[in-house]
């Protein structure tokens, strides 16, 4: 078995968008209106990420930091198999990877309960896994009855609690953490707080996306630091994050 548990090599990805461009005339006399003369469709690519070359060891927790738009969602659902490169060579050497991140495929007008089975299936698990998880997801969410309730019927506090509850009871080898941490109200930040770090705390590799550098910092053995799809730098956690605020200020 691999050291590394994710080796990437020369990862390329660009996204491509339609866009259509308007050229307009002067203003008639008296400024009654504008006239539209021309459309014309172009093709607007973007380099979402650009020659990546890098090694998670396994067991290591990993921050991705980097402004907005330096492709640190991206490379995360990389790792979880949800985009697929344009070019280059990534391997992900386990089978047992999920991407904890909020709210996927939610349905409204099931009930809280069979949302569970899908966002469960969604995240990685079998449904007699789901059957096993299902009273210890239903009592950390807090729901009460309105788990037999459709959706629909949720408050936004309440679809954050069940979808919280669903994502950190998946216990993959790989763990992917894009932005959640410490969600719904004071008390049940303290919870899902708790929760994620016990998660991290085991013997499991995580590679996680956060904004707060407090966060990277207080969780993270090592830092890949992305600016416009492109590793800046990869190290030691207080180094990089260090350089990083310089870069920033």
């Amino acid at each position: 078995m691999s050291d590394n548990i994710i080796e990437a090599k020369d990862v390329n990805l660009e996204y491509k968008f339609i866009q259509t461009m308007e050229f307009r005339n002067s203003l008639f006399k008296n400024f009654k209106k504008i006239k539209s003369d021309k459309k014309e469709t172009r093709m607007k690519t973007v380099h979402a990420l650009k020659n990546l070359s890098f090694n998670i060891e396994r067991g290591k927790t990993v921050g991705l930091i980097g402004g907005n738009g330096a492709g640190k969602s991206t490379l995360l659902r990389i790792f979880a198999n949800v985009y697929e490169p344009d070019s280059g060579e990534i391997k992900i050497n386990t089978p047992s990877v999920s991407l904890l991140a909020l709210g996927a495929g939610f349905q409204n007008e099931l009930p809280g309960i069979d949302n569970i089975y899908l966002n469960g299936v969604l995240l990685g698990l079998t449904r007699q896994q789901v059957d096993e998880k299902l009273n210890d997801i239903i009592e950390f969410s807090e729901i009460g009855d309105f788990i037999n309730a459709p959706l629909r019927t949720y408050s936004s506090g309440m679809r954050t609690k069940l979808a919280f509850s669903i994502a950190s009871h998946v216990e993959p080898e790989l763990l992917l953490i894009d932005e959640v941490f410490s969600v719904g109200d004071a008390r049940f930040k303290k919870k899902s707080d708790k929760k994620i770090r016990s998660l991290i705390n085991e013997n499991r590799t995580v590679i996680m996306v956060s904004h707060s550098l407090g966060v990277i910092e207080d969780l993270c053995d090592e830092v890949i630091w992305l600016e416009k799809g492109v590793i800046k730098e990869i190290g030691e956690t207080k180094e990089v994050v260090k350089r990083y605020k310089e870069f920033m200020s």
